[in-house]
């Protein structure tokens, strides 16, 4: 008897559905299979006739064919291995957006790998990758081991976003302490003196550079460094509310909050609401990141604009000219600057 709320036909269980081969294919329109294989390829002489009776027949049976056999057989290979760190982050949404948009014109598929800022899942889907025998890798890399294993079965990487593996693959990057530089400067400009900075990541490139940004204008502007009003949380909202609402707490003199990255801006937004703060009224904030949210908010965030679904693309784009051949040579770093976004959350220091 079938367990509830399943449903079989003739009331018995039957096993799946065998896949249809070429061979099925072949049969039922009555030719061979080197026949039905040129019809469906396109590749070789046949018969109009003979064509059309073959896609019918690979219609009814709903044939799909064996990609992954056929690129072994020509030794190609039309899949590309794409690795981000959160699906559920709209920056790496907008990431493979982007590359897949490039992918697809070029006629190839993206494999998405999602490791969720784990190194151990990062490697065992650049595995997976190697095993599909992808010819080439699009990551965001949590460390350089990614790089290094995919590089030395000769698969051509691009690292976006961070670069890990500077002397081995292509980059395209965001010029992170230029942007963060931009952001300090507006704030600095409006007379704020104490300004915390939120970071949930100093090893990557990413958080080296705007810390290095943060540091830079805060002495272009003669203004000392106080190492105290650096919050370095763990990864996630959680910790970056708990973190901010106790930097406010311990230094009430900060005036602005300058959010490393689009999820510490949501939590330190949520937690200056939550504590009673008025934004730009009792403080001012600024985001590294431009989500949509930050538009639709009142007052809007100021933010650091990155062009990200444009980085997506010039690594598809890279990643396509070295699988071309059209580019060789030494690893190229692609750099793309980042714009500053000036909305309601900030506003000039009362003297």
């Amino acid at each position: 008897m079938s367990a509830p709320g399943r449903e079989r036909a003739g009331g018995e269980d039957s096993p799946p559905r065998r896949r249809p081969t070429i061979g099925d294919v072949a049969r039922a329109a009555g030719v061979s299979p080197s026949t039905a294989s040129r019809a469906l390829t396109g590749q070789g002489y046949a018969a109009a006739p003979v064509k059309a009776r073959v896609l019918a027949a690979a219609d009814r049976l709903g044939y799909v064919p064996d990609e992954f056999a056929r690129s072994l057989k020509r030794r190609t290979n039309r899949l590309v291995g794409v690795v981000i760190s959160d699906l559920r982050n709209q920056f790496y949404a907008d990431l493979a957006a982007g590359i897949e948009q490039v992918l697809c014109a070029a006629g190839y598929q993206m494999v998405l790998v999602n490791d969720d800022g784990d190194t151990d899942r990062e490697l065992a889907g650049v595995r997976t990758l190697l095993a599909m025998r992808v010819p080439g890798t699009i990551v965001t890399p949590l460390s350089p081991e990614a790089a290094a294993l995919l590089t030395t079965q000769g698969v051509h990487v691009v690292e976006v976003d961070r670069q890990m593996a500077h002397d081995r693959c292509d980059a395209v990057l965001v010029d992170s302490e230029h942007g963060a530089r931009m952001a300090t400067a507006h704030l600095l400009e409006l007379g704020h003196r104490r300004i915390a900075f939120v970071i949930d990541e100093l090893e990557w490139t990413t958080g080296v550079g705007r810390l290095a940004g943060y540091q830079q204008a805060l002495r272009d502007h003669e203004v000392g460094f106080d190492p105290e009003l650096v919050v370095r949380v763990g990864f996630g909202e959680g910790s970056a509310a708990a973190a901010t609402a106790a930097l406010l707490a311990a230094h009430p003199e900060v005036t602005a909050v300058f959010a490393a990255n689009n999820l510490m801006a949501e939590a330190v937004w949520q937690e200056l609401r939550r504590g009673g703060r008025r934004v730009p009224d009792d403080i001012s904030l600024v985001a590294f990141d431009d989500l949509p949210w930050m538009t639709m908010v009142q007052p809007g965030v100021s933010a650091v604009s990155q062009p990200v679904v444009d980085m997506g693309a010039r690594a598809a784009e890279l990643l396509l000219a070295r699988l071309s051949g059209e580019l060789r040579g030494e690893p190229r770093t692609v750099w793309l600057e980042p714009r500053f976004e000036r909305r309601g959350s900030t506003r000039p220091l009362a003297s």
